[in-house]
């Protein structure tokens, strides 16, 4: 349960194979406040974005390991959303204090665009560590 005196970081994306830089970005992201909200990306987005092959696991399996991960706190499942409208009621719903993400991330403008509209600030926990990407994982 969430207090009103809690910072509330949130974090989104895919998190389709779970591997160490997830676990790494996580427990940053959570150092940065005291409630971590993970935003978890549909099984067709992920699907249009990654190629036909994934995800690995479905959003309720994804969900079930960040749920298991100390530094999480909460686990958001995302509907299937068209517009950047949808994901902003969203986010302006669970009212974070710190949008949280990695250096590099290609999204950052949609970051800090939601941030903008909610009040939110932007903070990058770690750089993108390619070397445990999923994808790069995959392929080997």
């Amino acid at each position: 349960m969430v207090d009103k005196k809690d910072k509330i970081v949130l974090v989104g994306g895919c998190f389709d194979v779970l591997h160490p830089a997830h676990v790494i970005f996580l427990e940053k992201a959570k150092k940065m406040g005291d409630f971590l909200v993970v935003i978890l990306e549909s099984d067709e987005k992920i699907k249009k974005i990654k190629g036909a092959n994934r995800p690995v696991y479905s959003q309720k399996d994804r969900a079930m390991m960040l749920t298991a991960l100390k530094a999480v706190d909460k686990v958001v499942l995302l509907p299937v959303m068209e517009k950047e409208k949808e994901y902003d009621e969203l986010v302006r719903k669970i009212k974070p204090d710190i949008i949280v993400t990695t250096r590099g991330d290609p999204q950052i403008y949609h970051k800090q665009r939601t941030a903008k509209l909610t009040g939110a600030k932007v903070k990058y926990a770690t750089k993108f560590i390619s070397k445990f990407s999923t994808t790069n994982a995959l392929a080997k």
